[in-house]
């Protein structure tokens, strides 16, 4: 039984989305766009952006979640550090809670 609960909680690990924290986005980005962008790299589960509470502009700023860890970690690195359009993004797992 406790072979079988071991190996249950290695697979949540396994396949635990993980949330993606993604900084400097351009003003024109959308949650569509930013779907379409990470789901080069797995399966993209939530993509959302920030808006500003008084003008409902983006603050710049989003999130996404990836399907996977190993999915998450190849968004990071091939995005982080990047230029997309006229920005160069940051994309980093998300601390706290995530």
């Amino acid at each position: 039984m406790r072979r079988l609960a071991n190996k249950i909680a290695d697979t949540k690990a396994i396949t635990m989305a993980k949330k993606l924290y993604v900084g400097n986005l351009s003003p024109e980005a959308n949650e569509a766009s930013l779907k379409v962008l990470f789901s080069m790299f797995g399966t993209v589960e939530k993509a959302y952006i920030i808006p500003d509470k008084q003008t409902g502009r983006s603050k710049g700023y989003g999130f996404v979640v990836m399907s996977s860890d190993t999915q998450a970690q190849a968004a990071i690195a091939a995005l982080d550090g990047k230029k997309c359009g006229d920005y160069t993004v940051k994309v980093e797992e998300t601390k706290g809670k995530g």
